[in-house]
């Protein structure tokens, strides 16, 4: 975690949020050697409550400290901070064009030499059902790394609050009218022995097949009348 955060501060010249979800390891430990760094806010809950309860409350805390735009990545290395700046670009590329909602996803190669089985067979689940769910294609709608306009996050608590949450707020942009976009990004995955996950195969693809289910239904009631309206 040490590393992914030294790599963050160099990386960008704001804040770096961290949320501690109730992690029982060295979390508390490594986090108290930045307790002096004024880029470095820490908010820290003693109960595990899932990754979608933790990006609501970095969601809050940057709103707090007056940002308009956040950037997501995970903390076990998978993610690239030296690639925050491909989702910049994309972001200025989105306001010069006059787009002020608009959620820049960071994409990465789904054939990547490594990725778990599991992993890829999840992410092309989840990219065909979001295609169905909002006649939009996307090619990774699973990655966690990615820039929101936090004006265009609802300010209220998911359906579901773990790792599906991330899908689920993609789904509900693309109803809202929010413009998402793809910006190509780095993903390492350590060697099989080393890998550090919370991804749970198959009570995690449960999961994430129930929210499906509950959204497609959802679509049809909600979400293809809202996108139809909103092109009208």
């Amino acid at each position: 975690m040490a590393g992914v955060i030294e790599r963050t501060l160099e990386a960008t010249q704001g804040h770096v949020i961290v949320v501690n979800d109730g992690c029982t390891d060295h979390t508390a430990e490594i986090l108290a050697g930045y307790a002096d760094n004024e880029r470095v806010r820490v908010v820290s809950y003693e109960q595990n409550r899932g990754k979608g309860y933790a990006l609501c409350e970095g969601f809050e805390e940057a709103r707090k400290m007056g940002y308009e735009y956040a950037v997501t990545l995970d903390s076990d290395g998978q993610h690239y901070p030296e690639d925050i700046c491909k989702l910049t670009a994309g972001a200025e590329k989105e306001i010069a064009a006059g787009c002020t909602k608009f959620i820049v996803v960071g994409s990465r190669n789904l054939s990547a030499d490594g990725m778990p089985k599991g992993n890829r067979f999840a992410n092309r689940f989840g990219n065909f059902w979001f295609h169905v769910q909002t006649l939009q294609p996307l090619s990774d709608t699973q990655t966690g790394f990615r820039l929101y306009t936090l004006s265009c996050l609802p300010n209220r608590r998911f359906i579901t609050n773990r790792y599906e949450a991330e899908l689920e707020m993609l789904v509900f942009s693309a109803w809202r009218g929010v413009r998402l976009c793809e910006a190509p990004v780095r993903v390492y995955y350590a060697p099989k022995g080393e890998r550090v996950s919370h991804f749970r195969p198959f009570a995690d693809f449960m999961r994430i097949f129930a929210l499906n289910t509950f959204l497609f239904f959802a679509a049809l009631l909600y979400g293809y009348p809202s996108m139809m309206i909103r092109k009208k």
